[in-house]
């Protein structure tokens, strides 16, 4: 059943009740507005602290949006682009995308313009639908992605290359246009990438959209009474798939634009949350208020709230040790997943194995998992060798990339490039990743990209960037520099040069020495981790 039955079945049962709620809590706080409020207003989103939504309402308006996309002669199986931070129209403007039986294709708002484009292309958009941050990024493009494209923009002023999505979709039908769907139609494209450069795209049909709402709900038991306060952005799968819980479960979900310690607690407190996805940084930013005594739990109403849950990157059991003395009533869960298996829950911790945190747990709600060796067989228990899983949501494939494709999918199992041993109990642990994307604070940083940068400077010979271990983020990127013979670079000039890349690509610590390669002229880089990370948790101080 596609997940488009699931919106219009929580619209008949609960058509008045608030399925989403937006909260900037850089706007001073006012009072609540509702969205049929916020329309008889001037245009002027930012200054509300917070907009509410019903499920009627949204429903509303994914219809119009999907009415508007048909007259604009979007079919089934087209595509349209969502480049939008979170914020009450994302999900939707989605929902309606399905409706209509095209593909809804999320874009990370940290791409950079010539990202976008490459994205834009790749995935045969025919549409891109961007809000107000991405005005600049966009515009540096438009010439080039415009010729047989529509660019739709979300929010006030709209620039002249674009057309107003609020004036467009005002006199759209708000009825649904009933487009036969079947869980064998494709659905979306998401972007992913390994170590070679630009993302790849990949496809999942309606029946991986519907599988990770079971997952979700099947793993952290969703009720109509729960509350989950999202914070990682919505084009993640990640953060889409456990609102899916909320889906199901016909519950309301909380959008924070927000990620200190006092946002999030205020939003847990006065939104009455109940289950909340951080990521590693910012439970160690809670835990690192409370104990400097910057926050005062007594200040807030906490008491509801009965799981926390990470995922995206390893986690630390020693945060988790120190979470559960200080809120020693919460349950907690972690699930592992990627893009490519629609996101988290393939493989799944568990509430009731705490005892075991540190590993990722065992095979997810529907899903089946292996380890195996270089030659595809299984390897005994506690030998490492690379995990794969299998189940309803393994995408269809790499879209337009039949080799990247015949490389990760054989019968049925997604080889995900992640090693793996499973202990005595059944449990999963991850060793070490295949690939050589860091993973820094939920982000994967692909280190081709940042070393093709670098190495336009005059002055290297050559460059390699790994991860390194770091308490708050997971990892933080190091770039290895070899200089040329008779040439000078410092940290400072590195530095200068890296702010044309985005912030979060930028190197966290520079260190200059030899590359080692092997006789094939590939870099080794086990043995620079092997080097320079050690092991060692260190503090990401060096630069910023």
């Amino acid at each position: 059943m596609p997940i488009t039955e699931i919106l219009e079945e929580n619209v008949r049962k609960y058509p008045e009740d608030i399925c989403l709620v937006e909260i900037n809590p850089e706007v001073k706080e006012t009072r609540r507005v509702t969205w049929k409020e916020y329309e008889l207003m001037e245009p002027n989103p930012t200054t509300h602290y917070r907009r509410e939504i019903t499920w009627h309402v949204m429903n509303e308006k994914a219809n119009r949006f999907a009415n508007l996309l048909l007259a604009r002669g979007i079919n089934k199986g087209d595509k349209v682009a969502i480049l939008l931070m979170n914020c009450l129209e994302w999900l939707p403007i989605y929902f309606g995308i399905l409706k209509t039986g095209a593909l809804a294709v999320p874009l990370n708002f940290r791409y950079a313009s010539d990202e976008i484009e490459y994205c834009v292309k790749l995935a045969d958009v025919d549409i891109l639908v961007f809000g107000p941050e991405f005005i600049g990024r966009v515009e540096e493009i438009a010439d080039s992605i415009s010729k047989n494209r529509l660019l739709f923009y979300v929010g006030d002023n709209c620039p002249t290359f674009a057309e107003d999505y609020n004036s467009m979709t005002a006199n759209c039908s708000s009825l649904s246009p009933d487009i036969p769907l079947t869980d064998e139609d494709d659905a979306a494209i998401y972007f992913s990438s390994g170590t070679t450069g630009f993302p790849k795209a990949i496809l999942h049909n309606h029946e991986s959209l519907m599988h990770s709402c079971k997952v979700e709900q099947n793993h952290h038991g969703q009720t109509k009474e729960d509350v989950f306060l999202c914070i990682p952005p919505l084009y993640h799968t990640g953060a889409k798939m456990h609102w899916f819980g909320s889906l199901l479960s016909g519950g309301k979900a909380v959008l924070l634009k927000g990620t200190s310690p006092e946002y999030i607690l205020d939003a847990v407190s006065k939104e009455k949350c109940t289950i909340v996805w951080l990521l590693v940084p910012w439970a160690q930013d809670i835990l690192e208020a409370i104990e400097s005594g910057r926050v005062h739990l007594e200040d807030y109403e906490l008491s509801q709230w009965r799981l926390m849950h990470i995922g995206a990157q390893p986690v630390p059991p020693s945060l988790i040790k120190k979470w559960k003395e200080i809120f020693p009533k919460h349950q907690y869960d972690t699930n592992y997943g990627l893009s490519e298996s629609i996101g988290p829950g393939c493989v799944h911790l568990g509430v009731e194995n705490i005892h075991k945190v540190g590993a990722i747990g065992k095979a997810g709600y529907g899903w089946e998992v292996k380890i195996v060796d270089e030659d595809g067989m299984v390897v005994p228990q506690g030998s490492v060798g690379e995990l794969c899983v299998k189940g309803p949501g393994v995408m269809t494939c790499y879209y337009h990339d039949k080799k990247a494709t015949d490389e990760v999918l054989k019968d049925g199992w997604l080889f995900t490039g992640d090693m793996a041993k499973e202990d005595e109990d059944g449990f999963i642990f991850l060793v070490d990743r295949k690939k050589d994307v860091i993973i820094s604070g939920g982000e994967n940083i692909y280190p081709v990209q940042i070393e093709d940068f670098i190495r336009t400077h005059e002055a290297v010979h050559d460059v390699a960037v790994i991860g390194i271990p770091d308490k708050r983020l997971g990892e933080i990127t190091c770039a290895i520099i070899e200089v040329k013979e008779n040439q000078m670079l410092s940290e400072e000039e590195v530095d200068e040069m890296c702010m044309a890349l985005p912030r979060y690509k930028r190197p966290r610590k520079i260190i200059f020495a030899d590359i080692p390669r092997n006789p094939t002229g590939k870099i080794e880089k086990p043995r620079l981790r092997e080097m320079y990370a050690g092991g060692s948790v260190v503090n990401a101080q060096t630069h910023s």
